[in-house]
């Protein structure tokens, strides 16, 4: 079976996929045109994606009519429609659990840098601007006590909760679809509405899933709802908030501070104003990053794509229910 493989993947991944046989594609380049992606895409039976840039839509299934499977490099999967993969009984994987831990530890990082305003006083340092102590500058807040709001309370949004609650002894609150009833036993979390998770909360920490109907919901009106002292963090994804309506909410005192391991767009533009507030820290989507979530992701892709060539059912798969169908 031919996989195009979109980036080249940790080798516990590629090791896999050779010793299984499979016949793997790479690009030539790294920064492929769609053009070219759609190429590679048509001499292929399945795809392992890596990233976000391209959507696996309705006119790419129609362009790539062979395509049979697709297996994610990431948790993710709002970049595939996978009503149309279902349609075409074509099985989706991600590689969930896996990194939970590492991009959670990126969430707690970027809530102890805002509260701290780490980045602006880094800045400082490097600028050689290092001052004499002025017991008023700069300062920033603890957290000890507060309330950690959790918007998408799932496998990340429980190991941030936790860290939180153990560092802190922070009380935890949430906001999902549906009650999450085994971790509220877990953390003493409180399930609340939206509103009140607004209203409530001294951080507030996106997880959830993110789709269509998610776009834009962190916009003026709700961070006019939210506490003047609270501090914003998105490490899901860059549509969830609305970016100019952010950079106004904390110019205006609306909230605090914020913390982004997403953007909108993604890269960010240099000249976005945020990556000038002295209470923003922004990192360029590194949730994943570490070497064990990254081996670990390679591996469940590359499960993915031997299970559905031998036949199997994908041990991740995101529309399980084709495979009833067939």
């Amino acid at each position: 079976m031919k996989v195009f493989i979109t980036k080249k993947i940790p080798e516990t991944g590629m090791k896999m996929l050779e010793e299984a046989g499979m016949d793997i594609i790479l690009p030539e380049s790294q920064d492929l045109t769609r053009y070219e992606w759609l190429e590679y895409c048509r001499d292929a039976d399945a795809v392992l994606n890596v990233g976000s840039r391209f959507r696996y839509d309705r006119a790419f299934f129609e362009r790539c009519p062979d395509i049979q499977a697709i297996a994610l490099y990431s948790v993710g999967f709002d970049h595939v429609d996978v009503w149309e993969a279902s349609r075409r009984n074509i099985p989706v994987g991600n590689t969930p659990d896996v990194l939970s831990r590492a991009t959670s530890d990126v969430a707690f990082l970027l809530m102890q840098s805002v509260a701290r305003r780490a980045s602006y006083n880094f800045e400082k340092v490097r600028a050689g601007n290092w001052t004499d102590f002025d017991p008023m500058h700069a300062l920033g807040q603890e957290l000890y006590g507060k309330t950690l709001g959790i918007f998408g309370l799932g496998r990340i949004g429980f190991e941030m909760a936790l860290k939180a609650q153990r560092a802190f002894d922070m009380k935890i609150v949430y906001h999902n679809r549906h009650r999450n009833e085994k971790s509220e036993k877990l953390l003493d979390a409180q399930y609340v509405s939206f509103d009140e998770l607004l209203e409530v909360s001294d951080v507030l920490s996106v997880h959830a899933s993110f789709s269509p109907d998610h776009r834009g919901i962190f916009n003026r009106s709700v961070f006019e709802r939210m506490k003047p002292g609270a501090i914003f963090i998105n490490t899901a994804r860059g549509g969830f908030h609305q970016q100019e309506d952010l950079y106004e909410a904390l110019v205006s005192g609306q909230i605090w501070g914020a913390g982004l391991d997403v953007t909108d767009p993604e890269p960010m533009l240099p000249d976005d104003p945020l990556l000038q507030h002295s209470r923003v820290c922004i990192l360029p989507h590194i949730g994943s990053a570490t070497r064990e979530a990254r081996n670990g992701m390679a591996r469940i892709a590359a499960l993915n794509i031997i299970a559905y060539s031998q036949g199997e059912i994908m041990p991740y798969c995101v529309n399980p229910e084709i495979y009833s169908r067939r």
